[in-house]
């Protein structure tokens, strides 16, 4: 029975919907509203929160502190800078208003004569948009929520959060919100960035013939370009000027006389300002991020303040030095490499570089032989110098550690970010050379071995697998005599390196290495490693050195020490990482002391005779074959800093034996980052490495006049 009467309820619907009463109708209608009223309820949880619209209107992006309390960067998520509106043009306004809601004054959000009269002319046939500023700007603030699809729903979600947005802000507070929010092309968002961008000039100066173009631009970024459609964006600052009389903000013989004004563009694209230390901050970001997001905050918008451990008197040394040195070897670089010598078409590594251009592919593409593509490029001189010079530009990464708390202090990854963005020190992986050697020799000790233990220097052959045979070199012949632990490292020596790694095995120095801080890069475990042949990171070997200072205990590099929100309270607190003991402490000071030997009689004496530094350091040259790579780093006991040179293609190098070795290529960047730090009293020129200064130590080559180092590190 129950059953009959479900099946008759449809049946009764669909009677009355093919055979609608007056009376049915009438009840339709009157239902009508309630229904929607309804839905507009249930759409209501599914707009934004007052909450989240209180604080949206801001931008309140995470600020990046030194350890001395400056700024190094924030993260915004888009190129804008917030102008309050008292900062932006009175024409700006004007024009806005005349052209997109004029009656923005009188509504509360919604302006339904505008909202009909759109619709009558949708019907008729010709759309026109209805939304007021503040529906756009809900759009704006959430493209996500509300959405831009043509549908009913989207529309009563724009509308529904509109109203909370006039109830939330006042009318100066929405054209201040929409003028800062909007996008203009080229990364521009905000009037304060488009009138930059566009006319080069602050929001504040924009006439009213640059502000009739900007408000223009809004119906369509891309159409109304003046930059990408000049007569288009002419025609609609005219329209907008037009508007402008029509409302009563403009005379009509004014109007007259400006739309017969050029444009007037002047147009630059506005990149954000890198900071101080943009890798640096570039890896903090991506940190950042993750920390955030485990936590429930946004980067962008919470105001979080992060406070580093870079030094930023340290930061600017380091900068300073490495610029000087690199813009030294450039100067090395390009009398090697130029149409003359390494950059001309019968160099087959040229030639090489050539077929992996876009311009060698366009040729080929055409139909060109290889032969004949190489040909038509090579005469192109243009091509030929863009190619030689992205080529061949030096590069270099340099990083400074405390190795007593981990803290990073320093950290530039590369001669200039907008140019290289690539960072040398965290992303970099190159063959570490001879600085690798310590290992070798940190794991003999722990083994045991005494710096006065010898080895024969002669000639070594290394039973590799697959009857390979492996025969380390020296630049110097064998001597076929006894050389001390102590020589082998302060000289760099290969073949005892090579023999005591035979020893110790490729393994069990590949361990330690990852155990001191090795621990991102893969390490072949050959006996070749000992000589550095596996690609590493400048960050890692600098970490691992400052090991070798912390009586054999590592200590993860730390970058944050503390987030706090934007009124001060902390929200998390990052100390200093537990140390971890990878080597043996009384290992680790025999290598401090034998490493000493590198500064004061091996191959790092620079640091000595040229810079002049007298304080209790320890170091370690190192360079790869081909002189493709150079490496210095040295040991303080305040602070261990490390720096790489060569080229982004390990193919290219300096084509010289001097300038190529980490002496002369790495050493003096740091040499001259210490002489500042220690001239201004950062570091502790007294301090003392562990284990103390012997009270006769051996000898130390004649210096050099300090004045010629002066002479020419100040004259960058």
């Amino acid at each position: 029975m129950a059953g009959a009467k479900a099946r008759s309820i449809p049946a009764a619907v669909w009677h009355g919907v093919r055979h609608p009463t007056r009376r049915g109708i009438a009840l339709l209608f009157a239902a009508l509203p309630v229904l929607l009223l309804v839905y507009v309820l249930a759409l209501i949880p599914l707009t934004p929160r007052i909450g989240d619209i209180r604080k949206a209107r801001i931008d309140r992006p995470a600020l990046v502190l030194s350890a001395d309390g400056y700024r190094l960067a924030e993260f915004k998520e888009v190129n804008r800078e917030w102008v309050p509106l008292a900062q932006i043009s009175p024409y700006v306004v004007q024009a806005l208003v005349a052209t997109e809601d004029r009656r923005f004054y009188q509504h509360h959000g919604i302006d339904f004569q505008r909202l009909a009269s759109a619709a009558l002319h949708t019907f008729s046939g010709t759309r026109q948009g209805g939304s007021t500023i503040t529906q756009q700007l809900a759009r704006n603030l959430y493209p996500d929520e509300v959405g831009r699809a043509p549908t009913l729903t989207r529309k009563l979600k724009e509308a529904i959060t509109a109203l909370k947005i006039e109830f939330v802000y006042s009318k100066g507070q929405i054209l201040e919100t929409y003028l800062n929010t909007v996008p203009f092309l080229y990364n521009a968002y905000g009037v304060e960035m488009a009138a930059r961008t566009y006319f080069g000039k602050p929001a504040a100066q924009l006439n009213i013939l640059e502000s009739a173009t900007l408000v223009g631009m809004l119906k369509a970024n891309s159409a109304y370009n003046p930059v990408l459609n000049p007569e288009r964006a002419l025609e609609r600052r005219n329209t907008v000027l037009e508007q402008m009389v029509k409302f009563g903000k403009l005379k009509p013989a004014d109007c007259a006389w400006l739309k017969r004004q050029p444009l007037g563009v002047d147009f630059e694209v506005q990149t954000e300002a890198p900071g101080s230390a943009p890798h640096f901050a570039a890896q903090l970001r991506r940190w950042l991020i993750g920390w955030a997001d485990r936590n429930g905050y946004d980067i962008y918008a919470d105001g979080l303040v992060v406070r580093t451990t870079i030094d930023s008197r340290l930061q600017d040394m380091a900068m300073r030095a490495l610029a000087w040195q690199t813009g030294q070897l450039q100067e090395v670089a390009n009398a090697a490499w130029n149409t003359r010598t390494g950059c001309w078409p019968g160099n087959s590594l040229f030639q090489s570089f050539i077929r992996q251009s876009p311009e060698y592919r366009n040729a080929r593409g055409a139909g060109l032989s290889d032969q004949a593509a190489l040909r038509q490029l090579a005469t192109d001189g243009q091509f030929v110098d863009a190619l030689c010079h992205s080529k061949t530009q030096i590069q270099a990464g340099f990083v400074a550690i405390d190795p007593r708390n981990g803290d990073i202090k320093a950290w530039v990854g590369s001669r200039d970010f907008h140019d290289e963005p690539f960072d040398h020190v965290q992303q970099a992986r190159r063959q570490p050379g001879s600085t690798f050697k310590p290992f070798v020799y940190g794991a003999a000790f722990a083994d045991g071995a005494q710096p006065s233990d010898t080895f024969v220097d002669r000639n070594v052959a290394i039973a590799l697998k697959g009857n390979a045979v492996w025969r380390p070199t020296d630049a110097e012949p064998p001597t076929g005599r006894p050389m001390s632990l102590r020589d082998a490292l302060a000289f760099s020596r290969n073949r005892v390196t090579a023999q005591l790694m035979q020893r110790e095995s490729p393994a069990r120095v590949a361990a330690l290495a990852r155990a001191m801080g090795v621990r991102e890069s893969p390490l072949d475990t050959v006996p070749s490693l000992a000589l550095g042949t596996s690609p590493v990171t400048l960050k890692e070997m600098v970490s691992a050195y400052c090991t070798i200072e912390n009586r054999g205990a590592y200590i993860e590099p730390r970058m944050v020490t503390r987030i706090e929100d934007r009124e001060g309270h902390v929200l998390a607190d990052f100390p200093a990482a537990r140390p971890e003991q990878a080597l043996p402490s009384a290992a680790a000071l025999k290598l401090v002391d034998v490493m000493r030997d590198v500064v004061d009689r091996g191959t790092g004496t620079d640091i000595r005779t040229r810079f002049g530094i007298r304080a209790d350091v320890a170091g370690k040259t190192g360079t790869t074959q081909g002189n493709t790579d150079s490496w210095f780093i040295l040991i303080h006991p305040e602070l261990v800093a490390g720096a790489w040179v060569g080229f982004d293609d390990a193919r290219v190098t300096l084509r010289s034996d001097y300038w190529g070795a980490g002496a002369h290529a790495a050493l003096p960047m740091v040499g001259a980052f210490y002489d500042m730090a220690m001239r201004s009293k950062v570091v502790d020129a007294r301090a003392q490495l562990e284990p103390p200064r012997e009270p006769v130590r051996r000898t130390v080559r004649a210096s050099r006049p300090r004045a010629r180092h002066h002479f020419l590190f100040w004259s960058f």
